[in-house]
């Protein structure tokens, strides 16, 4: 088996990956990644989704591939280059394309929950994760990439990682799975205490 090999790329792609290359943006999520967040989400049918960190919408991409035409992503960015590209490739009515500071919406939102969260920055992650938690469904999955040690990591950040990885570790509500591939998967779905 080759996991390398990828079939039904997302078209917008390609043209993602050049404009983000462009931006000297280092922080996309890889293919692995991508194929994997297609494969979850399909699992949600007409499901809420929400993505905490665009980017530039390489893993949006992948995401929108695999959600059914009565699903929706909200997804949140505070860099308004990296959201205006992916807002240009990813024109989707399924898709709400929010720039704002990722720490200020989790604060303020009272919406619906979701049933399928990708935490890719450091609110919903790292800071403000129990707030971000808390919008997630019973059986609803949470998605957490960049688990193993990446050359863009600043000073102190692996310390961080595992304080948080051990954080899930303890947690009753929690079923997950930690993936020693792509840049490091932690698979956590919610459920009862």
């Amino acid at each position: 088996m080759q996991d390398q090999v990828f079939n039904n790329i997302p078209v917008p792609y390609n043209s993602i990956l050049a404009a983000t290359r462009k931006l000297s943006f280092d922080m996309a999520s890889d293919l692995q990644t991508g194929a994997l967040l297609r494969t979850l989400v399909a699992s949600k049918p007409g499901g809420k989704m929400l993505e905490l960190g665009t980017g530039s919408g390489l893993s949006t991409s992948w995401i929108l591939q695999g959600m059914d035409h009565n699903a929706h992503l909200t997804t949140i960015e505070n860099n308004a280059q990296l959201h205006e590209v992916a807002t240009k490739h990813l024109s989707d009515r399924r898709a709400a394309f929010v720039l704002t500071d990722g720490y200020q919406w989790l604060k303020d939102y009272k919406g619906e929950k979701f049933d399928f969260i990708f935490a890719d920055a450091m609110p919903g992650k790292y800071d403000l994760f129990e707030e971000a938690f808390s919008l997630l469904n019973h059986g609803g999955i949470y998605f957490i990439d960049d688990m193993l040690p990446q050359p863009n990591w600043p000073e102190g950040h692996a310390e961080r990682v595992e304080n948080f990885i051990a954080m899930l570790d303890q947690r009753t509500d929690v079923m997950l799975t930690k993936l020693n591939w792509s840049t490091g998967i932690i698979i956590v779905t919610k459920n009862e205490k």
